[in-house]
């Protein structure tokens, strides 16, 4: 479902960014008269390689930025790589950051609605799930208000109900179950394990190994870039911590 082949992404570094055309203009003429000054780079991944099988179940763990969330963000084709190649079989459902596709304008029905003809669905296959994603959000009582005055709670909720009613071929999640208290964690939880007894291919990625541990058999350890373990997340997990 998902196969990385020596990818590689940098991004360009450039804290003196300019903020119109015509400070673009002023600084590039400044620049030819005292010589142009390379903007820094950073390599978020360096030479990725990996396979997904269907139904699999995926973790990548590691320290902030060692490029977790860059693999999710190349396989949801928010990005592309720099060098290498990523091939994704399958639709594929992101819950990358919250309230990440909603438009803060319009309500959370009409949200549904709008997330729905993204991916492609009618407005008859749309209109089939909306009660059952305000019921699991339990967001009926606010589901028609702007999601511009939802707090990060309740837009977490109605992000993971969207994503997770229209039965995505594979699911990534990245840590956004945190934000959740314990006993909506506690009904993503279940709602993943059953997408995963369905046959949909997951790739999560969270600091809080004892839920990888629970939802994953095998894990990706991600540093500074690079694959440092690939295995049983039991053993992967090991390595990681010591």
């Amino acid at each position: 479902m998902i196969e990385f082949n020596g990818v590689s992404k940098q991004f360009i570094i450039d804290e003196d960014r300019a903020r119109s055309f015509q400070e673009k203009l002023v600084r590039a003429l400044g620049r030819s008269r005292n010589g142009y000054n390379h903007p820094e780079t950073f390599w978020a991944l360096r030479d990725v390689s990996f396979k997904i099988e269907r139904g699999d179940a995926v973790a990548i763990i590691g320290s902030n930025g060692s490029g977790k969330s860059t693999v999710l963000k190349l396989i949801s084709r928010i990005i592309y790589p720099t060098s290498g190649a990523v091939s994704i079989r399958g639709r594929v459902a992101a819950l990358l950051e919250l309230g990440a596709g909603f438009h803060p304008d319009l309500t959370g029905r009409e949200n549904i609605d709008l997330t729905g003809s993204i991916l492609g669905l009618r407005r008859q296959q749309v209109r089939r799930q909306v009660d059952e994603i305000i019921a699991f959000s339990e967001l009926d009582r606010f589901i028609d208000v702007p999601i511009r005055n939802y707090s990060s709670g309740m837009l977490m909720r109605l992000g993971f109900a969207v994503a997770t009613a229209f039965q995505p071929e594979i699911l990534l999640i990245d840590e956004v179950l945190a934000v959740g208290d314990q006993a909506f964690q506690d009904r993503c939880m279940r709602r993943i394990l059953e997408i995963q007894r369905q046959g949909a291919t997951i790739m999560l990625v969270s600091h809080d190994l004892s839920s990888v541990k629970k939802l994953c058999r095998r894990s990706i350890w991600l540093d500074d870039g690079q694959v440092c373990a690939d295995g049983k997340t039991d053993a992967v997990a090991a390595q990681y911590l010591s």
